[in-house]
């Protein structure tokens, strides 16, 4: 049996009262609230937990494969990680590995395709992604690792090092940057309006077949193996289902407790930032690296957003800044309050970063923020995604089960990988060969469980860097 009581480090239930995330000012109606049945069903042939990108593209792939599934959220469809991000999606191409690189380009890719094929409104626009660095120890890990991408010629045009002093004032707005990176595959897009696009396409195209049922406001609060089944836990009664596929991210380890330590939840802090008099759009999306630390930012670019005539757009969404606060935020799957340090870092954070007024003249040190929001990563011990079967060590299943599937512990980068974990996951569970395959880093096997205990915790961009041998 799985999620009963929870151990040190091990996630918590998403909180009933969350912060107000600027992504879910103006929800889903459709969305808000649905049970599509007034009673949860006795049986289900899926159970996906969880309703952000992971869940919504997995069940897409699951119905179309002729499966009947069950979605069961906590709260509100898609409040967690996925309503609560920075709103880009920029594939890691210098500081990954090129297997890597390619799955996040692909996921890319599939995104833009389908947002254009369906004319979907979440704001998609490719706008390129600035990677700026403060230190030279940073530069010159860069600099190895563009050097690398040469090696492969389908990658060595989509990351290009820049240390040109004027190019980095004028043309990233990196003035006071040793030196950056630029990938012109990076998009800003608004996450929650793709997800409840795609769960709204289930629900209107279900005919009332029943193939999708969404069940919002009821978590899940155990798991239990009997027999051939998975016995689903929750407040408004249980259900059983063959195949259970947690898309729960960083509350896995809630219904996985021997997951504890090898997905953290870690809390991040995100606001939107008034931008100030006379500010120019920023054209692309940025991350700055300095030691200990990694923000990300994209300029919303919406005029009257504020509803202030004077103001030429807004805002500028901005992110990162934990190790304002003791202990980073590690441990924490709380996301009802903001960290009052981690405020004022964010609102300081931009100056001397980028440039936003015109001219010589200095940025203001500090922004008024509009809203501030939290919301709960998943960090996985050794910086890689988990996906696919969870085996009996993990699960506490003792005979050879195979009917538990887990997609998460995207380390605060779920945009460019978690739509196409999720189909890659869901094509698993229905034994679809020749479809989308995940790197082999990513694949969830005792060996692997065995050897990220052994590891630390990854904290920025930099560590994870560091672990990719060039």
């Amino acid at each position: 049996m799985t999620g009963i009581s929870t151990q040190d480090g091990q996630a918590e239930l998403p909180s009933p009262n969350s912060t107000r995330s600027y992504w879910l000012r103006h929800p889903s109606e459709k969305l808000l609230g649905h049970r599509t049945t007034e009673k949860l069903p006795l049986t289900a042939d899926v159970v996906v937990v969880g309703s952000g990108i992971t869940g919504a593209f997995a069940a897409r792939e699951l119905v179309a494969g002729g499966r009947s599934v069950l979605m069961l959220e906590a709260r509100e469809a898609c409040w967690g990680a996925t309503g609560r991000n920075g709103g880009h999606c920029q594939p890691g191409v210098w500081n990954t590995s090129p297997s890597i690189a390619r799955f996040e380009l692909a996921t890319f890719h599939l995104i833009r395709d389908l947002v254009a094929e369906h004319d979907i409104a979440c704001d998609w626009q490719i706008v390129g992604g600035v990677h700026a660095f403060f230190n030279q120890q940073l530069l010159d890990a860069a600099k190895a690792r563009i050097e690398r991408l040469k090696r492969h010629p389908d990658l060595r045009d989509k990351a290009a090092l820049v240390v040109d002093r004027r190019d980095l004032a004028d043309r990233l707005r990196v003035p006071e940057a040793l030196g950056a990176v630029f990938q012109p595959n990076a998009a800003k897009c608004w996450p929650y309006k793709l997800v409840a696009w795609v769960l709204e396409r289930l629900l209107d195209d279900d005919g009332g077949q029943l193939a999708f049922n969404l069940q919002t406001n009821t978590p899940v609060t155990h798991l239990q193996k009997v027999g051939a089944s998975w016995i689903v836990h929750t407040p408004r009664g249980q259900l059983a289902a063959r195949q259970v596929l947690l898309a729960s991210n960083g509350y896995t380890s809630f219904l996985l407790p021997r997951m504890t330590g090898l997905i953290v939840p870690v809390r991040g802090q995100i606001c939107a930032l008034r931008p100030p008099q006379g500010a120019e759009l920023l054209p692309h999306s940025h991350v700055w690296l300095a030691s200990g630390s990694d923000h990300y930012l994209v300029d919303r670019g919406d005029k009257g957003v504020h509803g202030d005539a004077d103001l030429n757009y807004g805002p500028l969404i901005l992110g990162g800044a934990r190790f304002a606060a003791p202990g980073g935020e590690e441990g924490v799957s709380r996301d009802d309050s903001i960290n009052p340090r981690i405020s004022r870092a964010l609102r300081r954070g931009l100056h001397h970063a980028v440039k936003l007024l015109p001219g010589a003249g200095s940025d203001p040190e500090e922004l008024e923020a509009s809203s501030e929001w939290t919301g709960i990563m998943g960090y996985s011990r050794d910086n890689q995604p988990w996906v696919g079967r969870v085996p009996c060590s993990l699960s506490g299943a003792e005979d050879g089960d195979d009917g538990l599937w887990i997609s998460a512990g995207y380390t605060g980068h779920g945009m460019p990988r978690a739509a196409r974990c999720g189909i890659a996951v869901a094509e698993q569970m229905m034994g679809k060969e020749g479809g989308v395959e995940v790197p082999i880093e990513w694949l969830v096997t005792d060996e692997r469980a065995e050897e990220a205990r052994t590891m630390a915790l990854p904290r920025t961009v930099e560590d994870g860097i560091a672990r990719i041998p060039l």
